[in-house]
């Protein structure tokens, strides 16, 4: 692999842009290899981020400024961009409220040197996710001694093609750009994505022809989720830790294959390889559905979910293990996960979600979580703006009914519709609590819960922003940086 180009995509936040540019100026490079830098600039009203990126001084090689004369819109900017891996060996194409590690650029070489040949990679992504978007709970890819794990989610947080890899797509886009991509086994969060997403038809391409994007276990970038067109603020859902400076030579990442690895998930974020930890006769027919996102109409006769159904339970396992895949691996007792077999009825088992938010929530106090669930109601129904709210405080008794005021729990949402500020919970009786499951869970709490979800369109508390959602709005909701195009 000789040249690898880095392709900004930039639109109307300059300072995003400059931030970036910065973190790439500062990032490490091999001696004496020309690093081209071509900014492509979508139109807009204003030209502050036209000037940032013709003003910028990159000293690692050739820059090159696009400037597109008409706005193309999300989806055909990015489409531009990845198509200049045509003029190159690859491309590394970022986003402009991304920061990169010092070490990007060796990680991508590595990669792609790697899997340049592999039809079953789709693409390479420097990001590593640590949250399901899909679940908005906590992932995290179990090791199997690799410096790397598959996904058939395809990266928009930072991501690297060959001409190969990006041509593949391509065929495959003009021949479906116009279907529907909604399908059984393509995620309701995904297929619910606007037209003006192209990550929802890399991701559709991924499952359709059993390809996956390689990730690293560090990120190798991290988004800052900056407030622009489809953002009214700023979010931090999705930063993560990023590598530190490993210069060329100093280290060598040793990945694995699609089919040596034993951390490949699919487009649900569920691990495909447990066949193997699961009882013999239900190796090879067995739908993995951890997180309870799976829609039945892909499931094969036999189901481990954390679901409760009405088919007869043939091996249980408890969510105590992380991740939670480890669960299944290790054959660890408990009631969580249910291995079901949908050919024979059964009585639907008892679930605890409780114990589910104490496992992905381990740190959060209970004050905490009563303030966080009373503004995410207020904000979805945009009663409150982000800066600048009065406070209002709850107090919680040591018994009997929970009390806003002189009312109770159960009145809230017709108090919340008249206040304007944020509420801080002031928690008497649980001053010294500090996780959520130490908090009695009692018909009030059940019901705030419920109002909550049903404000959200969500299963139950989130303490994330919201941007990723099965009932969000268009592109925002497939990437919290798509109002950067």
């Amino acid at each position: 692999m000789d040249q690898i180009a880095i392709v900004v995509i930039a639109y109307n936040r300059p300072q995003s842009l400059l931030r970036l540019l910065d973190s790439l100026t500062n990032a490490y490079y091999p001696d004496g290899l020309d690093i081209p830098l071509i900014i492509s600039v979508d139109k807009s009203d204003s030209t502050d981020t036209e000037s940032v990126a013709n003003d910028y001084v990159w000293e690692h090689g050739e820059k090159t400024v696009r400037l597109h004369e008409t706005n193309l819109g999300l989806r055909k900017h990015v489409l531009s961009c990845g198509d200049i891996s045509n003029e190159y060996d690859g491309v590394i194409m970022l986003e402009d409220d991304l920061y990169v590690s010092p070490s990007f650029y060796m990680y991508a070489l590595a990669a792609m040197n790697r899997v340049r040949l592999d039809k079953k990679v789709g693409g390479i992504s420097l990001y590593n996710h640590r949250l399901n978007v899909h679940a908005r709970e906590p992932f995290e890819a179990v090791d199997d001694g690799y410096d790397n794990y598959y996904l058939q989610i395809a990266s928009s947080w930072g991501q690297a093609f060959s001409a190969e890899q990006w041509n593949a797509f391509r065929e495959w886009y003009e021949e479906n750009k116009e279907k529907d991509i909604a399908a059984d086994n393509v995620p309701v969060n995904v297929s619910s994505w606007s037209e003006k997403s192209w990550l929802k038809f890399f991701i559709k391409y991924l499952i359709d022809t059993d390809r996956y994007f390689i990730y690293p276990r560090i990120s190798f970038t991290t988004n800052f989720g900056d407030e622009g067109t489809h953002a009214d603020k700023g979010v931090n859902d999705l930063q993560v830790p990023i590598a530190g400076m490993r210069r060329y030579g100093q280290i060598d990442f040793h990945f694995s294959d699609t089919e040596e690895s034993g951390a490949r998930y699919d487009a649900y974020f569920e691990n495909m390889c447990l066949g193997s930890r699961l009882p013999e006769a239900s190796r090879d027919e067995t739908s993995v559905d951890l997180y309870g996102l799976k829609q039945s109409g892909s499931y094969k006769r036999y189901v481990l979910s954390c679901k409760s159904l009405p088919y007869r339970v043939i091996q249980t396992y408890g969510r105590r293990l992380r991740p939670i895949d480890a669960t299944v691996l290790y054959k660890i007792e408990g009631h969580d996960f249910f291995l079901y077999d949908t050919q024979k009825p059964g009585k639907a088992p008892e679930t605890n979600t409780v114990d589910k938010y104490m496992y992905n929530y381990r740190a959060l106090k209970a004050k905490e979580m009563l303030a966080l669930i009373n503004y995410r109601i207020l904000a979805k129904l945009h009663l409150v703006k982000a800066k600048d709210r009065p406070v209002q405080t709850i107090r919680i008794p040591a018994e009997g009914v929970r009390t806003v005021g002189e009312n109770s729990i159960d009145d809230m949402t017709a108090m919340q519709s008249e206040t304007s500020g944020v509420v801080a919970a002031d928690i008497e009786a649980m001053e010294n609590t500090d996780m959520i499951g130490e908090v009695p869970v009692t018909k009030d709490q059940t019901d705030a819960e419920g109002i909550m979800a049903d404000r959200s369109g969500e299963a139950g508390p989130d303490m994330g922003s919201g941007m990723i959602s099965e009932t969000g709005n268009g592109e925002q909701d497939d990437l919290p940086s798509d109002d950067a195009v």
